[in-house]
């Protein structure tokens, strides 16, 4: 097998097998259970081993597994999911386009802005802007619109129509559309919390901002919300939380939480308007599986369980709990920042510190393994938190002093060792009504070599 994001000189042979999951925890094939500190890549959002989508999906199964939605052709399952999708979205006489997953949202976007202003009679508005350290997919056009530079080594050059802005200043962005000529700019695509870059929250007023220039200039703003969607920040979007009133919202991951292969692109009215309303007219894009009616199907389920358990109040319940965890271990020698929003987190470690020993990420992720705990590294070099919305308070404080450990491993020292130890203590009282913390551009890290969606 050929891993994605891997070293094969060092993979090959290697693989490391996980054979079941239950919740917030996953059994690899040494019969050892392990807690998922990731959500598997992102996704997982209410956790393994959810039996009711399993039947679910053998149910749709045994009645027909897909069928193409070309032309008039649907499923139920995919006509019922639209519809859901539309009414949670929050755009207004919103549609919904299926996709096979994130990155052929993203490309899925791109296309449909282009077309839209062609449609518009302004052709002309083929530009894109997007910010660095931003991740977009990696299928040709997002690997062109992410700002993670190692992801474009040795694909040739990126699409020219694509620029890079500041991801922390809104200015930019209104200084490169004037730049342009807004004339020329069809969108703007935003990941709200920057996650494979880095995991960086918004600036306070970024995104307010960020959709207010988009509006003054009449170019629109593409929320990619493929990580963040679904209730990874606290909220069923982050572009509600921040109320950026995107015009498009890219998403997949969560909507199946991983059960099987989706995604959708939510569109408001307004952009479907002339593909929906123009005589003669036919959009020649889409996928084999767009509108998997099994996929729609474990979508749909997924989502009753995250509205049946709340699990998007959960997230808003755990991220202060979340933050108590992981912000002492700013106290390490090696550790630049700690960032937290929602069930979101990175501890990275300092740019000096992977420059003089390149290996010391791995070396990292391996000691936190040994401690049974799963988390892969950033496109800066800390350490991924996304757990499933399952997990338990006590899973989180174990995944702590598991970090903690193993930052001690690799050669970090810590201050106040003390106090580390009792932030760290399951009996914590927390204060339930903060605990975000704030993202800081003067603590930026070069990109290592390798890293991931």
């Amino acid at each position: 097998m050929w891993h994605p994001f891997a070293d094969m000189s060092v993979v090959a042979g290697h693989d490391f097998v996980i054979t079941s999951g239950q919740g917030a925890h996953v059994t690899a094939a040494d019969g050892r259970t392990y807690l998922d500190a990731t959500a598997a890549l992102w996704y997982c959002n209410v956790g393994h081993g959810r039996t009711e989508i399993a039947d679910a999906a053998a149910a749709q199964m045994r009645a027909i597994a897909s069928y193409s939605s070309f032309g008039d052709y649907a499923t139920q399952p995919t006509l019922e999911l639209a519809d859901r999708l539309a009414a949670l979205s929050g755009l207004s006489d919103a549609k919904v386009f299926f996709t096979s997953g994130g990155s052929d949202a993203v490309d899925t976007a791109l296309k449909m802005v282009s077309r839209y202003w062609s449609l518009r009679g302004e052709p002309k508005r083929t530009r894109i802007i997007a910010r660095h350290r931003s991740y977009h997919g990696m299928h040709v056009a997002g690997t062109s619109l992410g700002g993670i530079p190692a992801n474009r080594d040795g694909h040739g050059e990126p699409d020219p129509r694509i620029q890079n802005v500041a991801w922390d200043d809104a200015e930019a962005l209104a200084r490169e559309i004037d730049a342009i000529g807004s004339q020329n700019v069809a969108a703007f695509f935003c990941e709200p919390v920057i996650g494979a870059g880095g995991v960086y929250p918004p600036p306070d007023g970024y995104l307010v901002r960020v959709r207010d220039i988009c509006k003054e200039r009449g170019v629109l703003l593409v929320a990619d919300e493929v990580i963040c969607g679904y209730g990874r920040t606290g909220s069923m979007f982050a572009s509600q939380r921040w109320d950026m009133q995107p015009d498009l919202i890219l998403t997949a991951k969560g909507l199946t939480s991983g059960y099987l292969p989706m995604g959708a692109v939510l569109v408001s009215g307004h952009i479907a308007e002339p593909f929906w309303n123009t005589p003669g007219l036919v959009w020649r894009h889409g996928y084999t599986y767009s509108g998997h009616a099994t996929a729609a199907v474990v979508a749909s389920v997924n989502l009753d369980i995250i509205e049946r358990e709340q699990l998007v109040e959960r997230v808003a319940d755990l991220a202060p709990v979340l933050s108590a965890v992981l912000n002492p271990l700013a106290g390490h020698s090696h550790v630049a920042d700690v960032r937290t929003i929602g069930l979101l987190g990175a501890v990275q470690l300092r740019p000096e510190i992977i420059k003089e020993d390149p290996t010391i990420g791995a070396r990292l992720v391996r000691a936190a393994r040994s401690r049974g705990v799963l988390t892969r590294l950033l496109a800066d070099g800390g350490l991924q938190v996304s757990p499933p919305f399952v997990i338990t308070r006590e899973d989180l404080h174990a995944m702590g002093r598991a970090f903690d450990e193993s930052l001690g491993e690799v050669g970090s020292t810590r201050a106040n060792p003390d106090q580390l130890n009792a932030d760290l203590l399951p009996d914590i009282t927390f204060d339930e009504s903060g605990g975000f913390a704030s993202s800081d551009s003067r603590l930026l890290a070069e990109v290592p070599p390798h890293h991931g969606a």
